[in-house]
């Protein structure tokens, strides 16, 4: 039965079109099983419809405006070996035709992206506190030096309430349309000593929302590195301690299988963003390992840029999910048979009823010779 039918007689009334069609005994028939295929057709089509307003109106609303590239002067703030370093690693980016490097900076609240970011740039780009609760939108840091392109983007955390924040996802996803995330720092604390099942729901919840294949574009940093092992442990052997129980949830939030780990080399770098952080007699930020970590972060970026790996572009599909024109296709073969299974089929049978129990009119009893009969 034609679905525009079906809308002509839940508008009309199925008891009436029982009328019409000439079988006034199925009208009750045709009100219960047509009234209610007509409201199943109805309300999948509205909630279709419902979608597509829905997506539109997003998309409008979250579509990221054109940023402001400022000159990177805070690389100037850099120590002198730290600036060399740099401008070295940007010029291979540059030998490899890599003009334009965005960074994507996820994890949850108070870990220390914020200052992450800030320390990476050389400058207080964004708000930074620990007084201070997080942006509720994401931030995007645009610096350009000598012909290339640095887009930090800093995101809101992704824990409310104990929970995964699919509202702070969404809007990161929005925010990010039509742009493309070559490096993703996923930031957590080396003093935090534990990792649970919400550590997984996130690692989980990013690979949900931005596809499996991001942790080949992955680095996990972990704040607060200036600090001091508990029970006696000797520092190099806590960190390997730290990050392993980290990169095991990693693993099992991606669904990264052991015949994959080849393809997701994901490394792990010390970051200790605050002013107590030890320097050399160069003057740069070192870690209890000795290691100078600014410029260890940036090859490390630069690393995973050049590990020939795909960088993720975040299209509309990758935002919204299954197309809408699709997603209730697989419906139709069913109400198809439902229709002829449980609808012709049982109209037919009531019309053949209804046609036996019917009297027949008097002219059509007097052409077959029987009116005298009844007289």
């Amino acid at each position: 039965m034609h679905f525009h039918s079906l809308v002509y007689i839940q508008y009309i009334g199925p008891r009436y079109a029982g009328v019409l069609l000439g079988f006034p005994n199925t009208a009750g028939v045709l009100a219960g099983v047509l009234g209610t295929v007509a409201t199943v057709h109805s309300s999948l089509l509205l909630r279709e419809s419902s979608i597509f307003k829905d997506c539109n109106s997003d998309q409008d609303k979250w579509s990221m405006a054109s940023q402001l590239v400022r000159e990177w002067i805070g690389i100037q703030q850099f120590p002198a070996a730290t600036q060399t370093k740099l401008f070295e690693l940007l010029g291979k980016l540059k030998q490899e035709e890599v003009s334009t490097l965005t960074i994507l900076v996820t994890g949850k609240g108070g870990v220390g992206k914020s200052s992450t970011v800030n320390s990476l740039v050389g400058d207080r780009v964004v708000a930074a506190s620990a007084f201070q609760s997080e942006a509720s939108r994401p931030v995007m840091v645009s610096r350009s030096r000598a012909g290339f392109t640095l887009n930090i983007i800093d995101t809101p955390g992704l824990i409310e309430g104990g929970y995964v924040n699919d509202q702070a996802l969404e809007i990161i996803k929005r925010f990010l349309l039509n742009k493309t995330i070559d490096v993703l720092l996923y930031v957590d604390r080396l003093d935090a000593y534990r990792v649970d099942n919400l550590d997984r729901q996130i690692i989980k919840a990013i690979s949900d929302s931005f596809g499996k294949a991001i942790w080949r574009r992955g680095v996990v940093v972990l704040t607060h590195a200036q600090l001091s092992p508990p029970d006696g442990l000797h520092y190099e052997k806590f960190v390997e301690r730290r990050s392993d129980a980290l990169l095991k949830v990693v693993r099992m939030g991606a669904q990264i299988k052991n015949q994959e780990l080849q393809d997701f080399q994901i490394p792990v770098v010390l970051v200790e963003n605050s002013g107590r952080c030890n320097t050399n007699d160069g003057g740069e930020k070192i870690l209890p390992n000795g290691i100078a970590w600014i410029p260890h972060l940036v090859q490390t970026i630069t690393d995973i840029v050049s590990n020939g790996s795909k960088s993720i572009l975040v299209d509309k599909k990758l935002i919204e999910g299954p197309n809408p024109n699709e997603r209730f296709k697989f419906f139709i073969p069913l109400l198809l048979a439902f229709q002829y299974f449980g609808v012709v089929k049982h109209i037919q049978r009531a019309i053949k009823n209804d046609a036996k129990s019917e009297n027949k009119p008097l002219w059509e009893l007097r052409d077959l010779g029987l009116a005298n009969r009844r007289y």
